[in-house]
């Protein structure tokens, strides 16, 4: 294809990424970010099989192994802090549930814009008021005022995009999993340390604390219930109704429900994925959780986004026509979003059981997950199938 003026939405994961690759293959690219700077911190999300192979290639692995946050592993404790379950981050001979590569979403976005802002131009605090597809060309208004042209418009925004609702307006279907979690920072502690502590209180709800790079801890408060909105509440409003579910919860609750009350970072989002009967609609086409989001429990997220975005550029930079980028691009993709998305409904009631007897059976199944003569089945049951997909050496196809 030739040079094109491409813009991009969205600059947390999918977006940076491929406006990398884009940039590499010659491309003319913007990218704009409703947020008014880069955002920090986040939660932890993870780098492994197909989304670590486009990692290598972009030549940032080493940087990313320097950023980790470190984790060691997952201790399921109950309400003393004794550990009634662990699995290591090198439990199963793959990745389990613990990848090698666990960094701070913020983290990794700050990487990828960095290894970009050279050939890139990030364009934070705006957002696009008006799109038109003429056919030719995209028309863009943005809300911070003026008016381009692109060749292509590429969402990579996040679960809600407004500008994939605007653009494909009824098509988007949004599968439930009955499921809010809640991510912020805390203070870190000395007990904390390097390991992950789970600890589920009934009624299907958890609380975890995570460690981080940055000296502080990650805490995240899940419980399941129906889509009602919480997440459109204010954050006053959220801070509240998360005191009011786990009043009862015990363990190091009070500790994180104390600093939630100083939190600027809330993040409250009711789980659930995406699913889209096509990807494109004429100059505008959607990458990574806009287009096909798994939810966090799939574990497959952030391999989605990198993958989606390393196979789209690829094919743009192939194709003289976008038709058949796009068309390539989601032979290729379908079949491992697919895949990302089988989580089952119940899939949070296996997580967080309701009842103590179900907390203290799902304890007793994770003793045996590591056990010899177990490991590999449950390993196959515990990790996130995130290796199957053969992305194509788009760059070794053009030297021949």
């Amino acid at each position: 294809m030739k040079t094109q003026k491409i813009l991009v939405t969205g600059a947390s994961i999918a977006g940076p990424a491929l406006a990398y690759w884009l940039s590499r293959y010659g491309m003319e690219v913007t990218v704009v970010e409703r947020a008014p700077a880069f955002r920090d911190g986040g939660q932890t999300i993870d780098v492994r099989g197909a989304g670590r192979v486009v990692v290598q290639r972009m030549g940032l692995e080493d940087q990313i192994k320097a950023n980790t946050t470190r984790e060691q592993g997952i201790a399921f404790v109950d309400q003393a802090n004794c550990t009634k379950a662990f699995i290591a981050v090198n439990a199963f001979d793959g990745e389990g549930p613990i990848a090698e590569l666990e960094i701070l979403r913020g983290e990794l976005a700050k990487l990828l814009i960095q290894h970009s802002q050279d050939r890139v131009n990030y364009r934070f605090g705006d957002s696009i008021e008006t799109i038109e597809d003429t056919g030719e060309q995209v028309h863009v208004r943005f809300e911070r005022g003026g008016e381009q042209v692109y060749d292509l418009v590429i969402v990579a925004e996040g679960i809600g995009s407004t500008t994939r609702n605007r653009v494909f307006g009824n098509e988007v279907e949004r599968r439930s999993l009955d499921l809010y979690t809640a991510y912020f920072t805390v203070p870190r502690q000395l007990g904390d340390g390097q390991i992950m502590r789970w600890h589920n209180i009934p009624g299907g709800r958890c609380v975890c604390l995570r460690p981080d790079n940055l000296g502080t801890t990650r805490a995240f408060l899940s419980f399941q219930q129906a889509p009602s909105g919480y997440e459109k509440l204010s954050q006053a409003e959220q801070k509240s109704l998360l005191k009011q579910k786990f009043a009862d919860a015990g363990w190091e609750t009070p500790r994180v429900l104390a600093a939630l009350e100083e939190t600027t970072d809330l993040y409250l989002e009711a789980v659930g994925q995406v699913k889209m009967p096509r990807w494109n609609k004429g100059r505008i086409v959607l990458v990574g959780d806009a287009a096909y989001c798994a939810s966090p429990i799939s574990g497959m997220g952030t391999s989605l986004g990198l993958c989606g975005a390393y196979v789209l550029a690829g094919e743009l930079s192939r194709h003289a026509d976008h038709v058949r980028a796009f068309a390539a691009y989601e032979k290729l993709m379908r079949p491992y979003v697919v895949q990302a998305q089988n989580v089952p409904q119940f899939a949070p009631r296996l997580a967080s059981p309701h009842s103590r007897f179900g907390i203290a059976l799902g304890h007793a199944v994770l003793r045996l997950a590591t056990a010899p003569g177990l490991k590999t089945l449950f390993g196959k049951i515990l990790s996130p199938k995130a290796d199957a997909i053969e992305l194509p050496d788009h760059e070794e196809s053009q030297r021949t």
